[in-house]
């Protein structure tokens, strides 16, 4: 029960922050760094508690966001029937590529090559087909209304990012807390060895990618009512998968605070580029880079390990 009070106590204090402020620049900020952290909880899911470095994050985000658009634009559901396929959506595809990497067994760069390959195929097919709108893609109607998910104002969409996000760090705390942590933890760290404890590899991997799929998708349904726009370069672009993956290693990976943390401080560092830039296109890039490349040369547990005291060798070294 220990993390539920400042999972809470997060929550209570994020709610009045459009009370707070009337700046709809920092309402923006602030929905975009939980909506990324979000995204960076459900890779930290599986690759920070489990191990499993995943390269193609935006198969799940898009396979999320697609579901609840086509089913909107072309079948003409509500957003919140969208909303729950586009979960369910993912957690397909978050079974399919979990089935076709665990069952042989892939890991490490095989892994990630593999969910790389499954983002990209998606791609094509999302810029082939007509029901994705193809290259076009597919605009959402502006009907604001709470069947639509739309809001009025930035408000909504951040209260509704402040959901996500909550939803995701009592998700990572309570797996983390269970038996599943432990066998996620003792795979990520040897799974030959946990193989030899009797813990079912194949099984507690499935259900990591499981979990992190879903939430995924999640946090692209949530991107489609945001923006109201989709392509198939926005939903399974490399840019998806990479900040998927940035937040939780800079803030540290397998940590239930670390995706929050990462993302909070690349959306600071983001904006602080483009303003001493005066916008310059891709200047945010370099900074995320050199600040990925320092942390993990002089800081592997990432932003949220630089309290902890660093452990000794036996030769008396920190390492």
């Amino acid at each position: 029960m220990r993390p539920l009070a400042p999972i809470g106590l997060f929550a209570l204090l994020a709610l009045p922050l459009p009370w707070l402020t009337g700046s709809g620049t920092v309402l923006n900020l602030a929905t975009m760094v939980l909506m990324l952290a979000t995204l960076g909880q459900a890779w930290n899911l599986l690759g920070g508690m489990a191990g499993q470095f995943s390269f193609g994050h935006a198969a799940f985000f898009g396979t999320g966001a697609y579901a609840t658009a086509i089913l909107q634009i072309r079948l003409g559901l509500d957003a919140w029937t969208g909303f729950a396929t586009a979960v369910l959506a993912a957690v397909a595809m978050g079974a399919l590529v979990g089935f076709a990497s665990f069952r042989f067994r892939l890991r490490g760069s095989y892994f990630a090559l593999v969910t790389l390959a499954f983002a990209e195929v998606a791609r094509i097919l999302a810029n082939s087909l007509e029901i994705t709108g193809a290259g076009v893609g597919l605009l959402l109607p502006l009907a604001p209304g709470l069947d639509r998910l739309q809001f009025t104002d930035k408000a909504g969409y951040y209260w509704f990012a402040l959901v996500l996000c909550t939803a995701g760090l009592l998700i990572a705390a309570r797996i983390r807390d269970t038996r599943l942590g432990a066998r996620l933890a003792a795979v990520r760290e040897n799974e030959e060895a946990a193989r030899a404890l009797g813990v079912d590899a194949f099984a507690v991997k499935m259900q990591a990618i499981v979990w992190s799929a879903g939430l995924a998708g999640a946090v692209g349904a949530f991107y489609t009512q945001l923006f109201l726009y989709l392509d198939p370069h926005i939903a399974f672009g490399p840019q998806v998968s990479v900040e998927a993956l940035l937040g939780p290693i800079v803030g540290g990976t397998g940590s239930i605070w670390g995706p929050l943390l990462g993302a909070a401080v690349l959306q600071l560092l983001g904006e602080a580029t483009r303003a001493l830039t005066g916008g310059v296109t891709g200047a945010n890039l370099v900074a995320y880079g050199i600040v990925l490349v320092l942390i993990v040369r002089f800081f592997p547990d990432g932003m949220i390990g630089l309290g902890r005291p660093r452990a000794l060798d036996a030769r008396g070294v920190s390492g």
